[in-house]
């Protein structure tokens, strides 16, 4: 099989995982800039051009598409699709998965936990705002944030008012959330490939901040689910779509609260904490579903 990884750099841990264990059982594998990729779209032809040469000939594509290009990204993603060539991250997926609105709609709509969330056309009553989230402490993200940037923490009242008046003034689409104390500045991201669980890991926010992103300084060790967080993780996986998917939780008093459906999660802080090889469970997804 043919495997086209899309990635802007083949250095990346995640990218060069799913080199190694692509090749190691046994199949060709390609590290594609999509930034790079020119599309081409005709009458019944529809292709991909990089470096000078059709892309057409690949058996599966996997997406590890940056939040920054997501648009460019899901293009390309598309026209593997018109060629009728698997990817394990569709691009209608990928597309969800970025709209952070969207993705607790969605979860929502399925009756999957979520924390409490209000998103407004810039309201001018941010009293009422904060009131619908069950006032302060509240958290405040913007809707295209990664890996913990543009994600803060409004401990009072004044302060509340003050950030969410602030993005308001700037134009920025943001999400009022409800602060869940109980989880003590930890989340729990679960690995889902092909509908299963295939690792788990507890994340630890630093000293003095709460956001337990390992690019924040948080670190992660081993964590073993209740039966309740590994259904809740593989049904969110499914209602995105997403073959492959790093859910977040956070464990609260009335069960586990869904706070993102990661489409491109990484690699290395759940294969280190786990010690499991994920990147071989992804291609052993890809070659179930390219079976002839």
């Amino acid at each position: 099989m043919k495997i086209v990884v899309l990635s802007t750099s083949s250095n990346i841990y995640s990218t060069r995982r799913l080199v190694e264990a692509g090749r190691e059982r046994g199949h060709q594998v390609e590290v594609v800039d999509h930034l790079k990729c020119n599309l081409i779209t005709e009458n019944q032809n529809p292709h991909i051009l990089y470096m000078g040469r059709s892309l057409d000939d690949a058996d599966a594509v996997i997406p590890r598409i940056g939040a920054s290009v997501t648009f460019y990204g899901a293009a390309v993603i598309r026209q593997f699709e018109m060629r009728d060539i698997f990817t394990a991250v569709p691009s209608q997926a990928l597309m969800r998965s970025r709209d952070k609105l969207r993705c607790l709609q969605i979860l929502a709509k399925a009756g999957l936990g979520v924390p409490k969330s209000v998103f407004t056309n810039y309201s001018r009553d941010v009293n009422e705002v904060i009131k619908a989230v069950g006032g302060v402490p509240l958290v405040v993200k913007l809707l295209e944030g990664t890996q913990g940037l543009g994600v803060v923490l409004a401990e009072n009242k004044k302060v509340a008012t003050s950030l969410i008046e602030a993005f308001y003034g700037l134009k920025a689409r943001i999400i009022v959330q409800e602060f869940i104390a109980e989880a003590h500045g930890s989340d729990i991201r679960v690995l889902v490939v092909d509908g299963r669980v295939v690792g788990a890991m507890i994340r630890q926010a630093p000293e003095g901040e709460f956001r337990s992103n390992l690019h924040r300084g948080g670190y992660a060790k081993l964590v073993e689910l209740t039966q309740e967080e590994e259904a809740t993780a593989i049904k969110a996986a499914q209602h995105m779509e997403l073959g492959v998917a790093g859910v977040d939780l956070l464990r609260s008093n009335r069960g586990p609260l869904i706070i993102e459906v990661n489409s491109s999660p990484g690699l290395e802080g759940i294969e280190t904490a786990t010690g499991k090889n994920i990147a071989g469970k992804i291609i052993e997804y890809l070659e179930n579903q390219t079976k002839s």
